[in-house]
Order: structure tokens, then C-alpha cells, then sequence
């Protein structure tokens, strides 16, 4: 990192702020404020950064949340592996990249792809009965699961991985053979199985002629009001002789205030009345720990004495920060996700603005099944600057303001 006089140390941001530097690294693990770490170690924080925060706290600071979109199309196109409600589908189209085909297997998902993008060519089955011969597209993306592998006697190449889905997933790639790819999964895809998935993973991508790079792209820190993290492989095919990059973090988040701003009112899971008298007690970002002792013992039951804070649990979202990171359901015990206003779960339009998914994108089936597609979804402005990516990619088109470049292979 190259510090420049926008650079700041703990210590200017503290006077700057008026805060202590407790204060500060708690600010920076909530996602409010993001440090940048010099070759020493030290934390360093943008001016600009600083600027926004204070405005922000003094009623003045929003960014404009919206669902962001480009003014063209870049011609390109893209062939996307379990679509699932359409989150990165629709981020990359709203970067520009065509959706050439799209796989998906549930049914209710399925569903909102065809209610929401007649146009789009979606295969409603199952992966494997699906052949790629013959369908051209510049880029293959998939959010493909994380399985283990059996490793014993076996080099673990692309033969090797047959029977997951990741060998779907590699398949597709082998038989399309385009020029970009992208794969997408949970952070802890990094340390599964002591790295060995990932390492086969990548090296796989290696043996169908890619150079890959992969990672961590924390959402909140692109557009989206949410503290949500996922591991990005990013491949060029050797030939090409293309640079990799990845997405630069914005140095500003996004608050649930901004993101809930005149949502439509949506159907939603309720508490049941004594549930909801256990809620009631719990103030704005706050959870389990601010209820009276005795009712943390009888909310927590056998939890109570079990190690770690279990920050999830009764946990009341809060206004002016992004929201946790959504799960299949909003009103879980371990994973709570309150409104911060109103003593109830999120309801399933809060749930889609928080992905960034627009109000006019609709969801099929039960609201269960609404609550899940959208909580296993690529938040949609994350894709977009996956998309913004990939075309700088694919047009050698980069500015350094916006993407990182990468000058070694990554594995």
C-alpha cells in the first residue's frame, strides 16, 4: 500500500473523530469504517472516509442507495450455473453482460427467473443431464456448493471430482470454453478441509487451461447494506494472456436506514406473543446480554453456558449500520434478524432491499421459500461490480481507481 497525505493513523482518526481508539476498532469491526493496513501493520484510514462518517453522523451523509445499473450493454455474454433466484444474474446484466443461459434446479426459483426475465433461456433441471456443447457465451459464473472430495489415490484432477457439483460446474467450463470465469461460494470455502477443497478447486481451473485468482469480496463495502462475505474465483483463459483484477472497495457502507427508505409493505414472518415480549426488551442493536439476567437464562436455555458471545441470538438490527448477514430465514434462534423499529423479523421486501434486489423483482412460492432464495443470493450490486470486473477483463479496460490488479497467479 502506498500511503498518500489521505492516509491517516489510529491516532488522527481518533482527534479527527473525537473518539477513542477503542471506539474506532469497534467501529471498524461493525463495517462502519474501513482501516487500511500498511507493510508494517498499522492501521491506516482514508480522509474522504473519515469525512463521510462524520457527515453521516450528523444527518447529512447518505450515498443514495440504489440498485446500480449501466447506461449500455458491453456485448458480452454470460452463461450462469445455479441461478438460484437470480442475484448475480441480474448484477451482471445490470453491469452489461447478456444472459446467454441460465441453470437452475428448484422449482420456485425457476419460478421468479421466468416471472421476472421472460427472455432469459432458463434450463429448469438438474446439471448433470445438461450438455454445453455447442452453446457459446464469453463467460460461465456459478455459485456452485462447496462439497468435500475423497482424496485417497487419487490426484484429485478434473476426472477426479466427478460426483459433485463442482465437477458441473467444471464440465460446463471445459464444454463452453470461455474466455472469463467466475465461481462464487462462502467464506469458509477458504478453510475447508484444511484448504485442500479450494486447492483442488483451483488447481482443476489450472488443468482446463485457466489462470485463476480468488478473493474474499466483503458486500458492504460494495453498495450493498449488508455485512456479507464471499469467496470470488476469477479465471482468464491462458491463451488470452489477460490480467486478473478484482473489484476495489468503496471507502463508504450503506445504513439499513438508507436501504429501508420507503420499501413496500410485503408479507413476513411473525413472533408468537411471548417471543415478542422477550423482543420488546431488546433495544436498537442490541441482543441477548441486554435482557434482564433471569431472562437471558430462560431465553438461552442450555446456550447460556456454552462459550463464544452467540451475537445472533435476540439480536436487534440497528439503523444506521448494514444489516448482518441474511440468512434463510430471519426469525432463527441462532441467526436473529429483527427490524430495527418494529418488534418482528424483517419482512420479505426488507430482506430484497438489503440484497439489493429492485422492489419490482418478484418472488415465487411460500414466503418460506421467498425468504430462502433470497437469503442464498449474490446481493445484486455485488454483481454488478463482479460484472464491472469481468468486462474490464474481458476489454482490457482498467482503471486503477475502481479495480485492483493482480500481477501473480493466486493459489
Amino acid at each position: 500500500m502506498i500511503l498518500t497525505s489521505h492516509h491517516l493513523s489510529i491516532s488522527d482518526a481518533s482527534k479527527i473523530l473525537d473518539v477513542s481508539f477503542d471506539t474506532i476498532r469497534r467501529w471498524e469491526k461493525k463495517g462502519l469504517l474501513k482501516a487500511h493496513r500498511a507493510a508494517n501493520g498499522h492501521r491506516y484510514f482514508d480522509k474522504n472516509e473519515l469525512d463521510r462518517l462524520i457527515a453521516r453522523n450528523s444527518g447529512g451523509g447518505d450515498v443514495g442507495y440504489k440498485v446500480l445499473k449501466a447506461k449500455r450493454s458491453s456485448g458480452y455474454s454470460v452463461v450462469e450455473l445455479f441461478a438460484g433466484a437470480g442475484g448475480l444474474a441480474l448484477g451482471l446484466e445490470n453491469a452489461g453482460l447478456e444472459c446467454r443461459a441460465l441453470v437452475e434446479i428448484d422449482k420456485n426459483a425457476v419460478q421468479t427467473l421466468r416471472v421476472n426475465r421472460p427472455q432469459w433461456n432458463v434450463f429448469d433441471d438438474d446439471i448433470a443431464n445438461i450438455d454445453f456443447m455447442g452453446i457459446d457465451a464469453d463467460v460461465v459464473a456459478g455459485g456452485f456448493p462447496c462439497q468435500a472430495f475423497s482424496y485417497a489415490g487419487k490426484r484429485m484432477g478434473f476426472e477426479d471430482t466427478r460426483g459433485t457439483l463442482f465437477f458441473e460446474y467444471a464440465r460446463a467450463i471445459n464444454q463452453i470454453k470461455p474466455k472469463v470465469i467466475i465461481g462464487e461460494n462462502v467464506r469458509g470455502l477458504e478453510r475447508h478441509d484444511n484448504g485442500r477443497t479450494l486447492g483442488t478447486m483451483l488447481s482443476v481451473l489450472d488443468e482446463l487451461g485457466y489462470e485463476v485468482a480468488y478473493k474474499i469480496l466483503r458486500a458492504q463495502y460494495f453498495d450493498v447494506p449488508q455485512k456479507r462475505e464471499r469467496l470470488v474465483i476469477f479465471g482468464v483463459r491462458k491463451d488470452l494472456q489477460l490480467p486478473l483484477a478484482f473489484p476495489r472497495e468503496k471507502d463508504y457502507t450503506v445504513s439499513l436506514r438508507e436501504a429501508l427508505r420507503g420499501v413496500p409493505k410485503a408479507a413476513g414472518q411473525m413472533y408468537t406473543s411471548e417471543k415478542k415480549k422477550i423482543m420488546e426488551l431488546i433495544p436498537e442493536g442490541g441482543y441477548w446480554r441486554d435482557l434482564p439476567h433471569d431472562l437471558q437464562k430462560k431465553y438461552m436455555g442450555a446456550s447460556f453456558h456454552l462459550g463464544g458471545g452467540k451475537t445472533g441470538m435476540a439480536r436487534r438490527l440497528s439503523w444506521d449500520e448494514p444489516s448482518l448477514t441474511l440468512t434463510c430465514n430471519p426469525a432463527q434462534k441462532q441467526t436473529e434478524r429483527c427490524h430495527p423499529g418494529e418488534t418482528r423479523p424483517l419482512n420479505v421486501r426488507e430482506y430484497a432491499r438489503i440484497q439489493s434486489f429492485p422492489d419490482e423483482w418478484q418472488f415465487s412460492g411460500s414466503t418460506a421459500s421467498q425468504y430462502k432464495q433470497i437469503g442464498n443470493a449474490v446481493p445484486v450490486n455485488l454483481g454488478y461490480h463482479i460484472g464491472k470486473t469481468v468486462i474490464a477483463m474481458l476489454s482490457a479496460s482498467y482503471d486503477e481507481q475502481f479495480l485492483v490488479l493482480l500481477q501473480r497467479k493466486l493459489l
